[in-house]
């Protein structure tokens, strides 16, 4: 069966804490009319809550100015990709990013699940960042949409 895009959307935003809770609400906002359960969209607001967050707290801690791209695509046979992307400081170490437990940000005490977090909720996760140039973490689940 080929796949086709259905339906897409992106939105670009400051990388500012109070954003986080905007970005829950464009996921939402997008896949509402696919009819998922309770359980698939709190699963899909949860992982693009630590996306935004590690944008904000790792990939722009030194830039007050950073932008976050958030795009989402739904195709034909159910797939749901979402990509959250920065311009940010990268990631030196994206294998032992990975990892849980690993944190570049000790002094907030943070828990490093993010993308563990990620993983568990989604069916494909793929990481890629260059040092100085920014992260794009894409994100993609197979929907039982109604």
């Amino acid at each position: 069966m080929k796949r086709t895009l259905l339906r897409s959307a992106t939105v670009s935003f400051d990388a500012k804490s109070e954003n986080e809770s905007l970005s829950r609400i464009f996921v939402t906002g997008f896949v509402l009319p696919l009819g998922l359960s309770a359980e698939q969209l709190a699963d899909l607001k949860t992982v693009v809550s630590e996306a935004v967050t590690n944008c904000i707290v790792h990939a722009y801690r030194s830039d007050p100015d950073g932008r976050i791209r958030l795009s989402i695509k739904y195709y034909s046979d159910g797939l749901l990709r979402m990509t959250v992307s920065d311009r940010g400081c990268g990631i030196e170490d994206v294998k032992q990013a990975r990892e849980p437990f690993f944190t570049t940000d000790r002094e907030h005490e943070r828990c490093g699940m993010g993308f563990a977090i990620m993983e568990t909720f989604m069916n494909r996760l793929q990481v890629v960042s260059e040092v100085g140039k920014g992260t794009r973490v894409t994100m993609e689940k197979r929907l039982n949409a109604a």
